[in-house]
């Protein structure tokens, strides 16, 4: 009999990925909904990092550094396009700090992934 019914080793092995763009993408939810930076930053920064993770597992992406950094960008762009056509002054749209933490994680992950290229590339995902 088998130690471990069930298992092969034609099988691969489950990925925690899915979950944690799932906790990520919850807790950026949240965050703006509630209006809580704090959340809203984490919260996204944890689904792309997770987005990126998944596909570089799957095989889609060599590094995660350039689509990292290319989500970055968006967001930024997102995000101060947010604050220039919807100040926060009272307005019938009022973004407030949900657009400043769109263009906060856009910077972080641009950030990011200039340090991941320039200290990370060499490491490989196992």
């Amino acid at each position: 009999m088998e130690g471990e019914p069930g298992l092969s080793d034609q099988y691969r092995k489950a990925s925690p990925w899915p979950l944690f763009i799932a906790v990520g993408l919850a807790i950026a939810e949240v965050g703006v909904f509630l209006d809580v930076v704090a959340f809203a930053v984490g919260g996204l920064l944890l689904f792309i990092g997770s987005t990126a993770g998944i596909l570089s597992e799957a095989g889609y992406l060599s590094t995660p550094w350039p689509f990292v950094g290319g989500l970055g960008v968006i967001l930024a762009v997102v995000g101060i396009a947010l604050m220039v056509l919807y100040p926060s002054d009272g307005g019938v749209i009022n973004l407030g700090l949900r657009a400043v933490a769109i263009a906060i994680v856009g910077v972080l992950c641009m950030g990011g992934s200039l340090l991941g290229r320039a200290f990370l590339q060499d490491r490989t995902i196992p």
